[in-house]
């Protein structure tokens, strides 16, 4: 294809091929044909041939042979080949590259041009691919011109005045006394762009603060005019005026009002307003009501205020859309530490997230329901949240289980009820309780002695209806270890022996040794599990009276197993019993109460 070819023959031509191979080789072929005329410098041709560079570029291929034309381009004194070498200078060029440094003659030049949309594809230029050097280069003549009186050009100049402080931070100076001729335009335009510049300033430069702490008046102002104006054609979106411009006041409002009281307190007027008066029916004011309730949370506003606020999120979690339901969620969860019990009045509403089919939204709500668990409503969150674990999917199970474990060891409204729980919890969710935590529940167990015979007989029943959980597994055997007399005596406690008023069926020595040889010699033991097991059964031969000859048995046969650690525990164990026999009961006495919860893995079965 002849390189004068138009465009739109390319595209057509590019769009006709059938392969991909086809559609490379007429690239590769275009890409020639542009060469040789950059080559022959045709200046009549380098627009359109720019043009195709950019097209082809778009689609993926390498078109770093055009950026020198796109600089002699920018160059040309007309104006549609400066409109074309500033977009391929855009496209082609990024800061990374030295090239770039080549345009920032003619940019400065065309910054000081009479024609403003000259002005215009130079800002924008820059605002592309400003770097350090070519902000420092141009910095002055971007400060000249958010002084204009052009709208056109200040909006330009102020988004290129907000990249200037992002990549040189110490010429941000230059541009604080221009703000306020900014803030105090009427045109909505200019407007935003200067609150967007005051925030970037404040943002690179917490100094700054003090100094525009001034403007808030202003500010509330021009955020009640927004709020109160009526229909206006020319800014309205869906009924309200602006929500771009009054979304970024907010945002300012917000960093201004931080840790300051007295900006704080001119401003709880205007966001109460705000958030009483924005329709919440469309999108648009579901945004603004977002960034109101941030920022009503983020500065020292007062308590009615953020009580609001939160009813504002409650209404929002009974939206029908799942992404605002969502942002609800999550900004509960920020605020939950701030405001507690306005929240608290929101927690049925997140309690129902938990059975939303939205794998995101049931997470946040997880999140919040443990977050506003205390010590009044322990004993229903744990419920809702026990009901929950049932359902859950795998991968929060884990997550639900240590932290379960964690609320109700710090809001625990009797030890009793703990207990409870976390018998509960090891039977529903054994194998996703952690098994460095096993040591800790132990512990626990030790050292409520009023409850040791009610904690194995549960416990026991328990490991004989399922042996295939871990961490259920391995307490319950460390218990049989080491209270097994009291389950086979029937030691009666203050819940009839289950936990459920009605005392439990008899438990005999055999039955217990049954489920430990079934435990012991079960393929989905683990190895710690198995020497759990070995060790139990060694110290029932001081808690039993009729097995002791059973106990040998088994604990013999592993005398030769390949496991070494089992095989090694069980030649000690019958070392035990023929050379030492004499010192068995001292050796396998019951442990003290154990005071403190270890953090590794359990021990080695006591």
């Amino acid at each position: 294809m002849p390189s004068t070819a138009r465009v739109k023959d390319l595209i057509r031509a590019i769009r006709a091929c059938k392969t991909a191979k086809d559609e490379r080789d007429l690239i590769n072929k275009e890409c020639a044909y542009i060469r040789t005329a950059f080559k022959e410098d045709d200046q009549d041709t380098r627009a359109r041939n720019v043009a195709k560079t950019l097209y082809i570029n778009m689609l993926g291929y390498p078109a770093h042979f055009g950026q020198m034309e796109c600089l002699k381009l920018v160059a040309s004194s007309r104006f549609a080949d400066k409109r074309m070498g500033y977009l391929g200078t855009m496209m082609l060029l990024d800061e990374r590259q030295d090239v770039h440094l080549l345009v920032t003659n003619s940019m400065k030049n065309d910054l000081k041009h009479q024609v403003q949309y000259v002005v215009g594809l130079a800002l924008c230029a820059f605002g592309s691919i400003c770097s350090d050097e070519m902000g420092r280069d141009l910095s002055a003549e971007v400060e000249k011109l958010l002084r204009s009186s052009n709208p056109y050009i200040v909006r330009k100049a102020a988004l290129c005045a907000v990249r200037i402080v992002r990549k040189v931070p110490e010429l941000m100076e230059l541009y604080v006394p221009p703000t306020r001729q900014l803030l105090n335009e009427k045109n909505h335009g200019v407007l935003l762009t200067g609150v967007n510049l005051v925030t970037e300033i404040c943002k690179a430069n917490p100094d700054s603060l003090h100094h525009f702490r001034r403007f808030v008046p202003n500010l509330v102002r021009i955020l009640k005019n927004l709020v109160m104006s009526g229909y206006s054609p020319e800014h309205d979106v869906h009924g309200i005026s602006d929500p771009f411009l009054q979304c970024r006041i907010l945002r300012l409002l917000r960093i201004l009002g931080k840790g300051d009281k007295d900006s704080s307190e001119s401003m709880n007027d205007i966001l109460a307003q705000v958030a009483t008066n924005t329709d919440s029916s469309k999108n648009v004011g579901h945004t603004i009501l977002y960034e109101t309730v941030i920022t009503i949370m983020e500065i020292e506003s007062e308590s009615g205020l953020r009580v609001l606020a939160v009813n504002i999120l409650g209404r929002f979690l009974q939206n029908s859309d799942r992404n605002i339901r969502y942002v609800a969620l999550n900004t509960l969860l920020k605020t939950v530490s701030h405001d507690n019990s306005a929240v608290q009045r929101h927690r049925n509403t997140i309690l129902d997230c938990l059975k939303e089919n939205d794998i995101s939204l049931r997470k946040r709500a997880l999140e919040l329901s443990f977050a506003l668990i205390n010590s009044s409503n322990v004993r229903s969150m744990v419920k809702e949240i026990m009901e929950f674990l049932n359902s859950a999917d795998p991968q929060f199970k884990p997550y639900i289980a240590t932290n379960l474990l964690a609320m109700a060891e710090k809001y625990s409204p009797s030890k009793q009820w703990y207990i409870n729980t976390v018998l509960s919890l090891l039977i529903m969710a054994g194998n996703h309780v952690r098994e460095d935590l096993v040591s800790g529940i132990i512990a626990m167990v030790s050292e409520s002695t009023e409850h040791h015979g009610y904690c194995v007989r549960k416990l026991f029943s328990a490991l004989r209806n399922d042996i295939s959980q871990h961490t259920l597994s391995q307490v319950s055997v460390w218990m049989i270890g080491e209270y097994g007399d009291q389950l086979v005596n029937g030691t009666s406690d203050e819940d009839g022996g289950d936990g459920t008023g009605e005392p439990m069926e008899e438990v005999t020595e055999d039955s217990v040794l049954d489920v430990l040889e079934r435990v012991i010699q079960s393929p989905q033991s683990t190895q710690v599990t198995r020497e759990y097991t070995l060790t139990t059964i060694m110290k029932l031969s001081t808690r039993f009276s009729t097995c002791l000859p059973r106990i040998k048995a088994m604990i013999t046969k592993y005398g030769d197993n390949l496991d070494m650690e089992l095989q090694q525990r069980a030649v000690e164990y019958c070392s035990i019993f023929s050379k030492h026999d004499q010192m068995r009961m001292g050796l396998l006495e019951p442990m003290p109460t154990l005071s403190t919860k270890l953090e590794g893995e359990g021990g080695e079965g006591g």
